[in-house]
């Protein structure tokens, strides 16, 4: 699961990153997918701490990238580091423990 998510949060940042179509989509929806996007982010990192027991580089590169992303340039270029560190981090993330133990002892 959190490995998908950071399929999904690379594609979001890799669309956001487009030149001219994403700031146009970022200023037309009067800067909220730089808040939904945070929001994400957070909560990609709380699943990745909680269920995989790992910090993930991804969603902080995303976090920054949400919270600096209304700067012209800058925020583009962020988008695009954020979409290629949830790329490799989707890649390096193996899939989640399972939280159900067996038993072994009969008894």
């Amino acid at each position: 699961m959190v490995r998908n998510l950071k399929w999904l949060g690379a594609a979001f940042e890799a669309f956001l990153g487009i030149p001219i179509l994403g700031g146009l989509f970022i200023i037309s929806m009067g800067y909220s997918p730089l808040g939904f996007m945070l929001a994400f982010h957070i909560v990609v990192l709380i699943l990745s701490l909680t269920r995989l027991n790992r910090l993930s580089f991804g969603p902080i590169v995303g976090i920054t990238a949400s919270v600096l992303g209304f700067i012209p340039i800058v925020g583009m270029m962020l988008h695009w580091a954020a979409a290629i560190a949830l790329t490799i981090d989707a890649l390096t993330t193996t899939r989640e423990r399972s939280r159900v133990t067996k038993d072994t002892d009969p008894f």
